[in-house]
């Protein structure tokens, strides 16, 4: 006999008449569909347990794919065998296992729901289709009858809550319905902020932590173990695009970048399309670590295509909702070694372990569904170990699984389950007191409790768990979740484990939110170190990064530093100058200090200099000693003897005065090197000056009475010479008084260093120095090259004039040069050219001279008898 619902439900639908239409359209559509094939046959609950108040749920516990019909990821209640893709999700019965170990513990508990015998649930099996989820729901409301709304086929209705919705969108399929009867609904899945409008779904709660920090982890972890260029696969709804949009934005914090990203259809009739579509993609693709983002529903696509290949070299990251070990092939694992999976941290349940070592068919006899997962499990058990699949080994225990049909450790949802059921519980709990105290409950009387009353007890519920943790089904109350980082292994003997290796705490202080156990990473049998992630290999130190033109910033290019720069660390954007007393190693990642040079006496160009120097001094000095003994004779007397002394002894000075040049600068070298050599460079050119001007007078005045005899006098010589000095003195004495040289540091013309050297203070006041000096080179060579035709015996104005050529070619090839050297170079070359002019002047002068009086006296005294005649006629 039917039962009419409540006249108050009734006026609540009213208004939803069309969509209920629709609705049944769309389900008479479905059970046409449904009678052709024979894998929807049957529709009642895989499990039941009676009890005074009901808790219905659905749980994904097997699949069935439809090919002719929708495609692959259909789930089945209890499907038919003829159905060819029939599988088992084994390891999904847990969750079953966490419904009936809760219900009988609030059973066995007296302080819980005192005023009910028992609490009971029914277990349907949920689906991937909209279609199916909706039949089932509304089947669930109406009975195990027809399908009517408004109506249920119960005797009395004892069902108060729902537990279901695996992922968002059974969610909200399922919810869609509930809604309008305005049924609890208790979602299990993972978080989705789409279901917190209540304004849409007023009847939903959900019962997971957030895990709006779960790319925050992955972030952490990519990280950790630097890895910037990874592929993601995610799924195509809300849930999808929010994560992308957060991964997306923390990434460009830590250049780290997508390569590409895939989006799983949620859809069931677009897997079998797809798959053959992106995973060849993914596959081929360099990229070597992989993100993967979605619920157990849309990742089925890769669960079922997953490729077959032996090893992939691919790093995956993940979390729970994919669970690897869940796969349809066993030997595939090799693909999967080394992935890295973000579940939900939670407490271990007391006696929720030894409730599972102690559960078979033998236990629970009036259970088909235990059966049925026992044998299933256990005859696959026998397939991968070779041996005769024909038993069920009724006595068998669920630790004797391996990983691919049973996990020991409680998941996630099943912990998600454990405490929906005990929220539901004491939500009636609360409900009933209140009810006792307005109108006790009489012997014999049992609660009839209405779904749409325990919504205020359900909005407020907050308790802690036997585990110690705190539980909410207020979305404000629901805390952020703290994950356990798993690695899965799958060994050589074919065995497989979750490891341990680390976690992410949200909240945490950043640097402590993430512990990651290197020592217990396992990589790769050939692949001992941390994969590598990158588009672009990591810039060492001595590079830097530039980006590539229209590329990630990821992927960028290693050009050396430029010179005089550094980078100490990897990846770095730009280099950094050295301070101006060090410079770079060849390398360039590391600064030296420069070292301190200068032409030191020491080394063996300023040893050599010096020789040079004191050689041909002691050489002059030589030389004037000659023209001192030999001082009588015509040779020496023939230009003024006096003229002939000074110009030895300037030039001595000027040999001697380059070793002012040599050694380190000092205050005192500095002003004196520049100075003393202008001064002594010039005494020995204006000595030079005065003898040619001498020559040619000697000549003029060869004619009896000639009024030019009063400037061959010795006075006229000294005051040329004192005159052109004085000149020179004056110059130098107006330099050193407005700018004069400074001893200065010199870091920059040679890139590793420090040149200690003379500032000349004016530019100016050195160049005129030495025009001067020039100036009075070229009127000695004008002057000596117009005496060139003079009689031989008595002519040096030509020894004057090729000194004289001697002397300016070098300083004008020494201009040139000067400015185009930096450092002790300049010096050298300076002092090359004081040496060259000097022993230059020496040699063409003086060396002809000291032939004749040494080595050809007899020329002498002819000269001496010719130059006796020359004075005479002069005298007349």
């Amino acid at each position: 006999m039917f039962t009419v619902m409540p006249p108050r439900f009734q006026r609540q639908i009213s208004h939803m008449i069309p969509v209920l239409l629709l609705m049944l359209l769309q389900l008479s559509l479905s059970v046409h569909k449904t009678e052709k094939a024979t894998c929807f046959l049957k529709n009642s609950p895989s499990l039941s347990r009676d009890g005074e108040l009901i808790i219905g749920s659905f749980f994904p516990m097997h699949s069935v794919q439809v090919r002719n019909v929708t495609g692959a990821g259909l789930f089945q209640s209890d499907p038919d065998k003829s159905c060819g893709d029939y599988k088992w999700l084994h390891k999904n019965y847990q969750q079953v296992l966490a419904l009936l170990f809760a219900v009988e513990e609030i059973n066995r508990d007296p302080n819980l729901l005192p005023n009910i015998s028992s609490l009971g649930f029914h277990v349907y099996n949920a689906y991937h289709s909209g279609e199916r989820t909706l039949e089932s729901s509304l089947r669930w409301l109406s009975g195990l009858g027809q399908l009517i709304p408004n109506y249920s086929c119960y005797g009395q209705d004892k069902s108060v809550a729902i537990i279901g919705g695996a992922t968002s969108a059974l969610s909200i399929q399922m919810g869609t319905l509930l809604e309008l009867y305005k049924f609890p609904q208790i979602s299990y899945g993972p978080f989705d902020s789409t279901l917190s409008d209540k304004a849409q779904f007023s009847s939903l709660y959900q019962m997971a932590h957030k895990d709006s920090s779960l790319h925050r982890g992955m972030i952490r972890l990519m990280v950790h173990f630097e890895w910037t260029w990874v592929g993601l696969v995610t799924t195509d709804d809300m849930r999808g695009e929010e994560f992308l949009w957060n991964l997306r934005k923390d990434m460009i914090k830590y250049d780290i970048c997508l390569a590409y990203t895939e989006k799983l259809p949620v859809s069931e009739r677009r897997h079998t399309e797809s798959q053959d579509q992106f995973m060849p993609r993914i596959m081929q693709s360099p990229v070597r670590v992989i993100i993967v983002h979605g619920d157990t529903d849309s990742l089925m696509i890769l669960r079922y295509s997953q490729p077959v290949f032996l090893f992939l070299w691919k790093v995956w990251i993940t979390t729970s909702h994919w669970d690897i070990p869940m796969r349809p092939q066993w030997n595939d694992g090799y693909s999967f070694h080394g992935a890295l999976s973000f579940s939900q941290m939670t407490k271990e349940i007391p006696g929720f372990k030894s409730f599972l070592r102690i559960v078979n068919p033998s236990t629970y006899p009036e259970d088909p569904l235990l059966k049925e997962f026992w044998c299933s499990a256990f005859k696959g058990l026998k397939k991968l170990k070779n041996e005769e699949p024909n038993e069920c080994s009724p006595n068998g225990s669920l630790e004797t699984l391996p990983l691919q049909f049973f996990d020991m450790a409680m998941s996630d949802m099943s912990y998600t389950i454990y405490n929906a059921v005990h929220a539901v519980a004491r939500a009636l709990h609360e409900m009933l007191l209140v009810t006792s105290e307005k109108e006790p409950i009489r012997h014999g009387e049992t609660l009839e409790a209405q779904p749409w009353q325990l919504h205020n007890f359900l909005k407020s519920i907050h308790f802690n768990n036997s585990a110690g943790d705190h539980v909410f089904l207020d979305d404000k109350g629901n805390s952020e979740a703290h994950y356990n980082i798993f690695e899965y292994l799958f060994f050589l003997n074919d065995t497989e484990n979750m490891v341990k290796v680390g976690q992410f705490i949200p909240n945490a202080p950043y640097g402590q939110d993430l512990t990651i156990r290197n020592e217990a990473m396992v990589w790769g049998w050939f692949e001992p170190k941390v994969p590598q992630a990158v588009c672009s290999d990591s810039c060492g130190p001595g590079f830097r990064k530039t980006p590539r033109e229209g590329e990630p910033v990821c992927c960028f290019d290693c050009p050396l530093c430029p010179e005089g720069e550094i980078s100490k660390q990897i990846n770095m954007k730009h280099c950094v100058k050295c301070p101006e007393d060090e410079y770079p190693n060849k390398e360039r990642n590391h600064c030296l200090p420069k070292a301190i040079t200068f032409l030191d006496i020491k080394e063996p160009l300023g040893m050599s200099l010096a020789s040079v120097a004191l050689f041909f001094s002691v050489l002059t000095v030589l030389i004037l000693g000659v023209f001192v003994k030999f001082r009588d004779t015509s040779v020496v007397k023939a230009n003024n003897r006096a003229l002939s002394y000074t110009l030895l002894i300037s030039l001595t000075l000027c040999f001697l005065c380059s070793l002012l040049f040599i050694g380190r600068p000092t205050a005192a070298t500095c002003l004196l090197r520049q100075t003393i050599f202008g001064v002594v460079f010039t005494l020995a050119v204006s000595s030079i000056l005065a003898k040619t001007i001498l020559v040619v007078l000697a000549f003029k005045v060869t004619k009896p009475g000639s009024r030019i005899k009063v400037w061959l006098q010795p006075r006229v010589s000294n005051c040329i010479v004192v005159l052109c000095s004085g000149i020179q003195v004056i110059l130098c004495g107006i330099w050193l008084g407005i700018s004069p040289p400074f001893p200065d540091t010199d870091i920059h013309s040679e890139p590793n260093q420090i040149i200690v050297e003379c500032n000349e203070g004016s530019v100016f006041g050195f160049y005129s120095v030495l025009g001067y000096i020039g100036l009075l080179a070229l009127a000695s060579f004008i002057v000596a090259y117009l005496a060139r035709s003079l009689p031989d015996t008595f002519n040096e104005a030509r020894f004057i004039t090729f000194s004289m050529l001697v002397f300016c070619s070098v300083w004008v090839s020494f201009l040139p040069t000067y400015q185009s050297t930096k450092g002790k170079a300049m010096v050298v070359v300076e002092i090359f050219s004081i040496l060259a002019s000097s022993a230059g002047l020496l040699g063409c002068i003086f060396i002809p001279k000291c032939y004749v009086i040494l080595l050809r006296p007899h020329n002498a005294r002819v000269r001496s008898i010719c130059l006796e005649k020359l004075k005479g006629l002069a005298n007349e």
